[in-house]
C-alpha cells in the first residue's frame, strides 16, 4: 500500500478485527498499553476500541510530551519569561498547559510576557538573529522525536556565535518512563495497572530503531509491537501482540516497517548525542522522579543552557488536587473516571495537560470518545 486512505479501508479493518475476535481467547482477557499520543489519537478517532473484542483492553499510556510535563516546570518557564529583555519561544499547545495558582505561558503573555509561539527550532533561532537586544529562550520539550531539531538549533546557534539564544530543555526519554510504569513502587498509591505488552511509539521509533524496547521483552518478558498511527496499523499491531501472547512470547516485532529500522536514525542519534547528556533524573507528571529520563546540555554547549544562565529553579509542585490527570497517564484510571472531565475541564478550560494537546488521553476522549459513552449509557 502507498496512501493513507488504503490504511482506512473499512474492508480491511473489520475483516482485521474478525480475525483478532477469531484467535483471542474469549475465557482470557488481555491488556495493551500504546505508548504514544499519536496512538492515542486514532484508537478515539477511529473507534477502534469499539471493534476490539471484550476481552482485549487497550490502556493510554503517557505517550504525550506535553501532558507529562509537570507543574515545575511550567511554573519556571513562567518565571523566564516573565523576566525583563526575555523572549519565551515555544509551541502553541505549550502555552496552554495550566501551571500552579491557574496561571499558564497565555496567561502570563496576555499580562505582558514576551511570549511567542513557534513552529520549528528555527523559528526561535532566527529571533535570537533578528532581535540581538533581547534573550532568546526556546522552551524546548518532546520525546526523541523533537531533540534532533533542538540540537540542530543548539548547533547552528554555536556555529553562528548568537550570545543571546539558550533553551530551557525538557526533551525526555521514552524507555525510561516505560520501565518505570512496569517498576517503580513509589507511584502505587495511585493503583496499578496489568499490561500484557506494548504498542511502541511509531515517531520515537524512527529515532531510536527498535533495539532499545528489547530489554523489556527480556527482562519483563513484555511482548513489544511497534506501529504506525493508521487504523490497519494499530489493528494490525494488536493481532501480533494476541498472538504472542497465545504463544507466550515475548519479543520485539516491528509493524511499522516503512518507517522503522532496528537501529533507527544513526545520523539523528549522533547529532543527539554530540549536544546532550543524561540528567540523573528528570520528573514526569504521573510517574514522578524517573531516573536518567531526562536530558541536558553537555558542558561544551553551557553557553545555550537556559537552566544555567538564568539560574533557573524548577520547584516541584503539586497538580490541582481535583484533576486525574497523573493516574490518566499511568494507566490506572481512564478521562471519564476524572469528575472534572467535560464539566469544568474542557479544551476550553483545561483543568489538566491531558486536555490541552490533541494528543493527550482526555482531549482525545472529549472529541471522540465521549459520544460512543452516550450511547452505550442510551442503550
Amino acid at each position: 500500500m502507498k496512501f493513507a486512505d488504503e490504511y482506512r479501508d473499512a474492508r480491511l479493518v473489520h475483516a482485521l478485527a474478525a480475525r483478532i475476535a477469531g484467535e483471542a481467547d474469549p475465557a482470557g482477557s488481555y491488556h495493551f498499553m500504546e505508548f504514544c499520543g499519536g496512538h492515542t489519537h486514532a484508537i478515539s478517532r477511529y473507534g477502534i476500541e469499539d471493534l476490539l473484542p471484550g476481552s482485549l483492553r487497550l490502556i493510554h499510556g503517557p505517550g504525550c510530551p506535553v501532558c507529562v510535563l509537570p507543574v515545575g516546570r511550567i511554573d519556571a518557564a513562567i518565571r523566564l519569561a516573565e523576566r525583563p529583555g526575555v523572549t519565551l519561544c515555544t509551541y502553541g499547545d505549550v502555552m496552554r498547559v495550566p501551571g500552579s495558582r491557574g496561571t499558564s505561558l497565555l496567561r502570563a503573555k496576555a499580562a505582558g510576557a514576551d511570549v511567542r509561539m513557534i513552529y520549528s527550532t528555527l523559528d526561535a533561532l532566527a529571533i535570537a538573529e533578528a532581535e540581538p537586544g533581547r534573550e532568546v529562550v526556546l522552551f524546548a520539550i518532546g520525546f526523541e522525536t523533537t531533540t534532533p531539531p533542538t540540537a540542530l538549533a543548539i548547533r547552528r546557534a554555536a556555529q553562528k556565535g548568537l550570545a543571546n539564544f539558550t533553551v530551557f530543555c525538557n526533551h525526555v526519554l521514552t524507555p525510561a518512563a516505560i520501565q518505570n510504569i512496569l517498576d517503580s513502587p513509589e507511584l502505587r498509591h495511585l493503583g496499578r495497572v496489568r499490561i500484557d505488552g506494548f504498542i511502541g511509539p511509531a515517531h520515537v521509533s524512527t529515532v531510536i530503531g527498535t533495539e532499545p524496547y528489547s530489554f523489556f521483552a527480556e527482562e519483563f518478558e513484555k511482548p513489544v509491537v511497534v506501529a504506525g498511527f493508521e487504523p490497519l496499523d494499530v489493528l494490525q499491531a494488536v493481532l501480533m501482540l494476541v498472538r504472542q501472547v497465545n504463544e507466550g512470547r515475548h519479543e520485539v516485532e516491528n509493524q511499522y516497517g516503512r518507517a522503522v529500522r532496528r537501529d533507527g536514525n544513526r545520523q539523528a542519534k549522533v547529532e543527539v548525542a554530540e549536544i546532550f547528556e543524561l540528567r540523573k533524573s528528570f520528573e514526569w507528571r504521573g510517574l514522578g522522579l524517573v531516573p536518567y529520563s531526562g536530558l541536558r546540555l553537555k558542558e561544551t554547549y553551557a553557553a545555550f543552557d537556559a537552566e544555567r544562565r538564568f539560574d533557573v529553579e524548577c520547584v516541584s509542585a503539586p497538580d490541582n488536587p481535583a484533576c486525574e490527570c497523573g493516574a490518566i497517564l499511568r494507566g490506572v484510571k481512564r478521562p471519564a473516571d476524572c469528575k472534572l472531565f467535560g464539566t469544568v475541564c474542557t479544551p476550553e478550560t483545561p483543568m489538566g495537560s491531558c486536555m490541552v494537546s490533541a494528543e493527550g488521553a482526555c482531549a482525545a476522549h472529549w472529541t471522540y470518545g465521549r459520544f460512543r459513552d452516550r450511547a452505550r449509557k442510551a442503550s
